[in-house]
């Protein structure tokens, strides 16, 4: 396998990471128009921009919360299957080592992932499984194929079995026996049977792993773990022994609970959708699983109902919520014809509706998998420490060596360099810190989730701490995205203002637009409600508009650059111009016959809440910046009346992207919100790309880094507050864990150890940093 194989895992690689951003100077802006031959936004939204567009034409212990990695079909090579494997005893990160050693031999693979919380390994590979399972084995390893209607055992629950917990209990108690036999003065041989009794009842599975590991050339938590009790069986400190690998086995029943809420937070989303659902049929009524659901089946929902999957109603209408899919609240009024999504609740009437996606691939489920894919993707800061946990563990285990070796050199006792060489091992571990990062990465993921806010990877998160800049399309994301006609200017062939617009270049007017999906054509259309004609060698013209034919005379519909570049006389209407555009109106013009002889006048209101979000961004230091196709009057129109002193008009997308390089190459982090399409170089090039409306919308999930299940704009604010708070804890975690090891080992060079406080203070650490993050869970991100 050698260089062929990827290995990607939440504790070691790293899963789709996008390139570094490169940009060059920045300058300052104030409702600039970069060159005013365009006039429409060069996005859905505004006009015509349609290089984007399609144009119709006639037709525990270091237990990480990385969920469920699931390559697309992009990701595996073409002759290779993936397979998930559920290994029991793949309880720590330093596992996959083990696993990865084993297999490297193997060509036939091509990664591996690991899933540390579901304790699952995500193999993609060709041929058969049964070698890579049989070495597996050899590692004392229990891998289980996990089938589809076999789910593998994901919680703490699960994981410890009854048996297990009495044997941690009765391994407590001989651990305080052999104690008070300590304490007491009691018989030593006595102290040393229950201390022997307490590790063989939960120690024997720490003692397998941690020989599996030092055989195979790695060091885990099990080897050092290991040593350290060996060593103080040995140096008779029975006690102590027994207590160590009690408090060990104990912490990482306790840690694994309280990651598990990290992991229940994301899988109650799924479980929004009910397991079953009411399907009409001929012979009436029938429940049945979800999972038995087709696509094309009608299904009935009563009042108070949960959706089992999305669809589109064919009878009845009702109001929805759809706080699990958007994070608002307020009920969603909807009837015939329009969309429904699973895990949504149906609040009056009872409906009917046809599936239009199985309960593997609803909007919910979706969601849900997005979420668990960002959970392996790292942040920078967890790439970092996973470099540092990789060499730090090596490094103490060889500084524990040199004390127990060259301590008698200077005077201290064999007993007591051995006794301060284990103490250090069992603080050697870097659990707490190789979880300080994802945990907390985790809880943020799932908090945004709760809100509508879909976050394709940890890194997007960090980056959304340090925005400087935001920039916003126009349409669609500072307006309503959903011109209206407004009113038509006709003229005559001499160029004069007509009252009334021809009957027939009205037709061909219409029929062009017809031939286009761009909005501002849409409203055009929907106006006149005309039938078409048949439009010949119809053509896109990206940032222009389109043209077409008929009885071969050419047609245009566009901006005022598509009437430059095919020379069609302006200098009659610019006074119509400057009047349209004095009032922010978006302008579309039709030419026939080699003159314009109609002047479309379309308005699209800015959204409720433009101006509040943005002036709550400023308030959190962030630069609001507009980027915009359209002319320089609708651009300046709308950035006075939301309050952004920074706007850019008349932009081609390249000439964005050339802007975002700009600001970032001034050492600046910025952001694009656009509508996921349209914008995609520019959502590339940012930081953080967000795309805004992407319920129901592949192509905006897949597009953005971040996707805002609707077109509410505060959840921009409420994005960059969770962020900030993340990175917070992560820095509060990182503190925690390194300063409780570093005054651990001020305390032994000092002459103060404790194989007892030792483990406290390990499992301590792991435990503050856990509860510290999931605290995002419960916090108030509202403004």
């Amino acid at each position: 396998m050698g260089e062929k194989m990827r290995i990607d895992s939440c504790c070691a690689g790293e899963i789709g990471n996008r390139d570094e951003k490169k940009g060059g100077d920045c300058h300052d802006v104030h409702h600039e128009d970069r060159s005013l031959t365009s006039e429409h936004d060069h996005r859905e939204g505004d006009h015509h921009d349609h290089h984007d567009h399609e144009h119709h034409e006639g037709e525990s212990c270091c237990t990480l919360p990385a969920e469920e990695y699931e390559p697309t079909e992009s990701d595996i090579p073409a002759g290779y299957r993936q397979d998930i494997l559920y290994i029991k005893e793949m309880d720590c990160p330093m596992e996959s080592k083990l696993i990865e050693r084993a297999l490297a031999p193997f060509s036939e693979i091509d990664s591996l992932n690991f899933n540390y919380l579901k304790r699952e390994l995500y193999i993609v590979h060709k041929g058969e499984l049964a070698p890579f399972l049989e070495k597996i084995r050899k590692l004392n390893m229990t891998p289980q194929k996990v089938t589809d209607g076999i789910t593998a055992e994901s919680s703490a629950e699960g994981i410890y079995a009854k048996s297990e917990r009495w044997r941690l209990i009765l391994s407590g108690l001989a651990a305080a026996t052999s104690e008070l036999f300590e304490f007491a003065g009691w018989s030593s041989w006595g102290s040393a049977l229950f201390a022997f009794l307490a590790i063989a009842l939960v120690g024997l599975s720490t003692y397998r792993k941690g020989w599996v590991a030092i055989k195979n050339r790695t060091l885990n938590i099990n080897a050092l773990m290991s040593v350290a009790v060996t060593g103080a069986l040995l140096l008779g400190v029975f006690p102590e022994a027994a207590m160590v690998i009690f408090l060990f086995t104990l912490s990482e029943k306790i840690e694994a609970h309280s990651l598990t809420k990290a992991q229940n937070a994301v899988e109650k989303l799924l479980k929004l959708a009910p397991d079953n659902a009411q399907v009409v049929t001929d012979k009436g009524i029938v429940e049945m699983p979800v999972e038995k659901v087709k696509k094309g089946d009608l299904l009935r929902i009563i009042p108070g109902g949960r959706l089992p999957l999305d669809g589109v109603i064919t009878r009845g209408q009702s109001s929805f919520d759809e706080s699990a899919i958007t994070g608002e609240s307020l009920p969603v009024d909807k009837s015939v014809d329009e969309t429904v999504y699973a895990g949504t609740i149906n609040q009056q009437g009872e409906i009917e509706y046809r599936a239009t996606s199985t309960a593997k691939d609803s909007t919910l489920a979706k969601i849900v998998k997005t979420i668990e894919s960002a959970q392996v993707k790292k942040a920078p800061v967890q790439r970092f420490i996973d470099r540092f946990a990789a060499i730090y563990t090596p490094v103490v285990f060889i500084v524990a060596l040199l004390i127990a070796l060259l301590s008698p050199i200077f005077g201290i006792s064999w007993f007591d360099s051995i006794y301060r060489a284990l103490v250090v091992l069992i603080i050697a571990c870097p659990c707490a810190l190789v979880i300080s990062t994802p945990v907390a990465i985790v809880s943020a993921l799932t908090q945004l989730a709760r809100h509508g806010i879909l976050v394709k990877g940890g890194e997007y998160i960090e980056k959304g701490a340090h925005l400087t800049h935001i920039s916003f399309d126009k349409t669609g994301t500072l307006t309503q995205g959903a011109p209206t006609f407004s009113s038509v200017i006709a003229l005559t062939d001499a160029g004069e203002v007509a009252p009334l617009l021809n009957h027939e270049l009205e037709r061909l007017a219409v029929s062009l637009a017809a031939r286009s999906d761009h909005p501002i054509s849409q409203a055009i259309v929907s106006h006149y409600l005309q039938p078409v004609i048949e439009i010949d060698h119809f053509m896109a013209i990206p940032g222009e508009g389109v043209k077409g034919e008929w009885q071969g005379e050419t047609l245009l519909l566009g901006n005022r650059k598509m009437m430059l570049n095919h020379q069609i006389p302006l200098e009659m209407i610019a006074p119509h111009l400057e009047a349209a555009e004095a009032r922010g109106s978006s302008l579309t013009l039709f030419a026939y016959h080699g003159q314009i002889r109609a002047l479309f006048i379309v308005e699209d209101p800015l959204k409720e809440n433009a101006a509040t979000t943005l002036s709550t961004l400023k308030r959190l230091g962030i630069t609001p910046i507009l980027l915009s196709g359209d002319h320089k009057g609708a651009v300046h129109h709308v950035a006075e009346a939301v309050g952004i002193d920074q706007a850019f008009g008349a932009l081609l997308p390249e000439e964005k992207l050339t802007i975002l390089t700009r600001y970032q190459g001034n050492n600046q982090h910025i952001a694009m919100i656009g509508d996921g399409i349209n914008d995609a170089p520019a959502l590339a090039q940012s930081d953080v790309g967000f795309a805004m409306g992407a319920m129901g919308s592949d192509i905006s999930i897949e597009t953005a880094n971040v996707a805002l299940m609707d077109d509410d704009l505060a959840k921009v604010p409420y994005f960059i507050r969770v962020s900030r708070r993340t990175v917070t804890l992560i820095k509060q975690n990182i503190a925690v864990a390194l300063g409780i090891k570093a005054i651990f080992f001020i305390a032994i060079f000092i002459g103060y150890e404790s194989m007892w406080a030792a483990v406290f203070a390990d499992v301590g650490a792991s435990l503050l940093v856990i509860m510290n993050s999931l605290r995002i869970l419960k916090e108030d991100f509202e403004d």
